[in-house]
């Protein structure tokens, strides 16, 4: 029974705590929970060399984990998930096709959707007129990623 004595003791429960708070962060990602397993390890070296009551440990975990918590959080992040620079703002570039010439893929059938290359990347279109596989289009409208074209042969025959 002795070693349950050994077990008990303040320091390897706030080190199995801090272990098993590190563990959660996998479970419950956004590196908040990390800190607290910290803060469970600085208990735990502080109780490793000093006799300190439960309240004592209460406040230094407390107070540990949010000053890392507050101090660290943000530049971890960066380290793990990567820094962002710029971020789009709405409809900011979504309509940067508008005007462009793209080559219909796939037959345009009104009412049903066909497949437009542009820059390589093939993308969902919709006209207003049966436009064939293999004919150039112009891009004259964008709605999140269905483009709206004409097709520039039938209009050059009706000049």
């Amino acid at each position: 029974m002795d070693w349950i004595k050994d077990f008990m003791k303040p320091e390897i429960i706030w080190v199995l705590a801090g272990l098993l708070l590190l563990l959660m962060e996998f479970a419950v990602p956004g590196l908040i929970i990390f800190f607290f397993g910290i803060g469970a390890w600085v208990v735990a070296a502080t109780c490793l060399f000093a006799d300190i009551g439960i309240n004592t440990q209460l406040i230094i975990f407390i107070v540990s984990s949010l000053v890392f918590l507050l101090a660290l959080r943000k530049w971890l992040r960066g380290i793990f998930v990567g820094h962002t620079y710029s971020k789009q703002v709405g409809a900011q570039d979504m309509h940067d096709t508008i005007g462009q010439k793209a080559t219909v893929t796939e037959d345009i059938l009104p009412p049903h959707s066909g497949r437009v290359e542009l820059h390589g990347v093939l993308w969902t279109a919709q006209a207003a007129a049966d436009i064939k596989a293999g004919e150039i289009v112009e891009i004259i409208d964008q709605e999140s990623l269905t483009l709206t074209v004409k097709s520039l042969e039938t209009e050059g025959k009706t000049k």
